[in-house]
């Protein structure tokens, strides 16, 4: 079975319902197609980039599957160009280190050590008792002996 993934941004004008039921469309057409979900990433509102049809925010969602061929592919495409709930879309199709990378993601290995590693850097430095200022020294004055 061949690996994919699509991210696609629904309009954030839509009520919260019509966002759900957005999503569960194209989820239940893959299904449909004969493919098996693997991951559903709601990543919720995000800013875009750059403005599309005079929004500059939208609902961001990822679905990775797996399938036989890529031929739902088109099809999929085609239902989302015609969609005006949706304001663009990407699918992917995933090697072997796209589908390692977003298990390890989904598993925690990746992402979170960044945040671990500042927080204990964060905990050192506070138990970490304080050096108090201490002004240098001056540089200690030779005196030249006279002949």
């Amino acid at each position: 079975m061949r690996n994919y993934e699509v991210t696609f941004i629904v309009d954030p004008v839509l009520s919260g319902d019509e966002i759900k039921a957005t999503a569960q469309t194209y989820i239940d057409h893959l299904k449909s197609e004969g493919c098996e979900i693997v991951y559903i990433d709601e990543m919720g509102l995000r800013q875009l980039a750059y403005p599309i049809n005079k929004r500059t925010t939208g609902i961001y969602y990822t679905v990775e599957f797996q399938g036989e061929t890529g031929a739902m592919i088109n099809k999929m495409e085609l239902a989302f160009r015609r969609d005006e709930r949706i304001m663009r879309f990407l699918t992917v199709s995933l090697d072997k280190y796209g589908v390692k990378y977003n298990d390890d993601k989904r598993k925690g290995l990746i992402g979170k050590k960044k945040k671990a590693v500042k927080a204990e850097i964060a905990e050192v430095k506070k138990s970490a008792p304080k050096k108090a200022k201490v002004a240098p020294k001056p540089a200690p004055v030779v005196k030249e002996e006279e002949e």
